[in-house]
């Protein structure tokens, strides 16, 4: 007799952070876990009809007879949590992650196992602290059913798991929006314009995605450095990842007149990479090509794609623009692999301490096998930048010293990547050094005029360093190469016009932001201050109070404090608004 089996909605969760927590205090974090277990997470699962299958450590599973059910309970579960924490050191908080799939599951007693359950268990890892990522299944059967908002991230390659999974991310307080272009208006750019579209990775291994993703992001590089190009940026390309879309479709919600898209099948130590150039008005052809090569000729091929789309778009290039990945970089395909590896974690949806080591130990293990590579002393340079933000590493404090040196050690092997001396920039302008800042921004523009990171960083330059009015078109440009990731650049364009005195349009950009990143302290803050600076004193507290709900914690004087303003000021705008509506001293 087989085992018996039924379709179940299954909520897996554990605790982010949990070995650390451990390590700095294991009584109290051992009792305040069972605390929560016991007063918060078991009635709360009990209340909606679910019941805990096994605890784990530091994470459970349960399922629950209703989707429905399971999503409230996982909502309501951590907006709970998230209170109960309010006040509570941040390196004391206990966070959970959430994952939520429908699927078969089979019975074994009173355990359940199957892919229903390890799916389950793959969103969850990806989940952000206080997240709920939910699979497509699930999101078919709430999305109109109670009222929460919910973010698309796309299919998702989960680990043991053969298809990709749809994953949904809760947003809390959000409107129902996810990434999407603003659909371009005007004329199109007076270069000939493009997208590079994520190549389908045809491999039987879905493992590889990493290696279609990389060689797609290397060849939008290699095609944004012509400055005779428009060239949409790699975070607005991948939105179209693994998504049904029609190519016109998408060239005039970019704003583009060409599309490059394809295909790649690594299998051993051979590739093959299948290529086309697709008039976005016509839909026709206007280059097509197939390379069947070993991979170590892989910098070959992309060259050759980069050189046969200037050829067929009539670009002339400068000496300084021909391709050059061929002789440059690694001609060792391991330490190249490992390469892409880490720089697929570091792109990914997923920033904490596991995404940190997991890129961290890819970079190293790539320069163990070549010193002499430049890319992955890069890539450790962005990873501490981020540790220096979030603080996942344990000595934080010295990150911006690990980045300097990795990104200084990458110039001297290779100075002619872009994203080196954008990492440069970053760390530049961590440290207040404004002359190093605009260099490095400026170099990294020299090499790449459509890295549209670069481009806002060298107006965010302009903004603390009082001269805003500069800043608007470099900021402007940023968007129209990104247009679909906006809600960084809304932001500075909105710090921009605050700082300019234009309280008006600064307070609408700030609450544009505030639609596509509900979550975001720093916004809310500046938007009362520019309210307060218009005499719109009960809206201004209005915005203040959901301020406080998204970081109970906040500090306005420390935020300033944080922002590189060159002149006092400037900064002082922010403090004189927020007097005006009464919320700051």
């Amino acid at each position: 007799m087989g085992l018996e089996r039924r379709l179940a909605a299954i909520m897996a969760a554990d605790v982010v952070g949990y070995s650390r927590l451990i390590r700095t205090d294991e009584d109290g974090t051992l009792a305040a876990l069972k605390s929560l277990r016991t007063d918060l997470i078991a009635p709360k699962i009990a209340e909606h009809h679910g019941r805990i299958v096994k605890l784990m450590g530091d994470g459970l599973l349960a399922e629950f007879p209703s989707v429905v059910e399971a999503v409230r309970a996982a909502t309501e579960l951590q907006q709970a949590i998230a209170d109960r924490n309010a006040g509570v050191p941040e390196g004391q908080r206990i966070e959970f992650r959430v994952g939520i799939n429908l699927g078969d599951v089979a019975i074994d007693g009173e355990d359940i196992y199957g892919d229903g359950v390890n799916v389950a268990a793959r969103l969850e890892s990806l989940a952000e602290p206080g997240g709920v990522y939910v699979s497509g299944a699930v999101h078919d059967q709430v999305r109109d059913r109670l009222g929460l908002r919910f973010e698309d991230l796309g299919k998702q390659q989960v680990k043991n798991i053969d298809r990709p999974v749809r994953v949904w991310r809760w947003l809390r307080d959000a409107a129902a929006t996810g990434p999407k272009a603003v659909p371009m208006e005007g004329p199109l750019p007076d270069r000939p314009s493009m997208v590079v579209l994520p190549f389908n990775n045809m491999s039987r291994d879905a493992d590889q995605e990493y290696f279609s993703d990389g060689m797609t992001e290397d060849i939008i590089t290699d095609l944004s450095k012509i400055s005779g190009l428009f060239v949409i940026a790699r975070n607005s390309a991948f939105v179209y990842k693994d998504k049904a879309f029609s190519v016109p479709h998408v060239c005039r919600e970019l704003g583009v007149k060409f599309a490059l898209e394809g295909s790649i099948r690594k299998a051993g130590n051979r590739v093959r990479v299948t290529a086309q150039l697709i008039n976005g008005s016509s839909g026709g052809h206007v280059w097509a090509e197939r390379y069947d090569r070993e991979l170590t000729d892989i910098f070959e091929v992309q060259d050759d794609i980069t050189q046969q789309i200037v050829t067929a778009l009539k670009v002339t290039l400068s000496e300084a623009e021909k391709p050059r990945s061929a002789e440059s970089g690694t001609k060792d395909v391991d330490a190249h692999d490992l390469f892409l590896r880490g720089r697929e974690f570091l792109s990914s949806v997923k920033k904490d301490r596991e995404m940190f080591d997991q890129a961290t130990a890819c970079f190293r293990q790539a320069i163990a096998l070549d010193r002499d590579y430049a890319a992955p002393h890069a890539g450790l340079g962005m990873a501490y930048v981020l540790d220096y933000q979030n603080h996942w590493s344990g000595a934080p404090e010295t990150s911006l010293d690990q980045a300097e040196r990795f990104a200084s050690e990458a110039i001297a092997k290779d100075d002619q990547d872009p994203f080196t001396h954008f990492v440069v920039s970053l760390v530049a302008m961590f440290r207040r050094d404004y002359h190093r800042w605009t260099d490095e921004a400026d170099r990294a523009l020299a090499l790449n005029p459509n890295f549209a990171s670069a481009l806002n960083m060298r107006g965010v330059f302009h903004i603390y360093t009082g001269e805003p009015e500069l800043a608007i078109p470099y900021i402007e440009r940023a968007m129209r190469l990104d247009p679909v990731v906006q809600q960084q650049y809304l932001h500075f364009l909105g710090t921009a016009h605050f700082v300019a005195g234009d309280y008006e349009k600064a307070a609408a950009l700030f609450r544009d932001r505030i639609a596509v990143n509900p979550t975001t302290d720093l916004s809310r803050a500046f938007l009362a201050s520019a309210l307060g600076h218009l005499g719109k004193l009960d809206e201004a507290r209005e915005v203040w109070r959901k301020l406080k709900e998204v970081n109970p914690g906040y500090s306005p004087l420390e935020h300033i404090g944080r922002l590189p303003f060159q002149d006092p000021g400037d900064a002082e705008k922010f403090t004189i608004g927020l007097r005006k509506a009464g919320l700051a001293a």
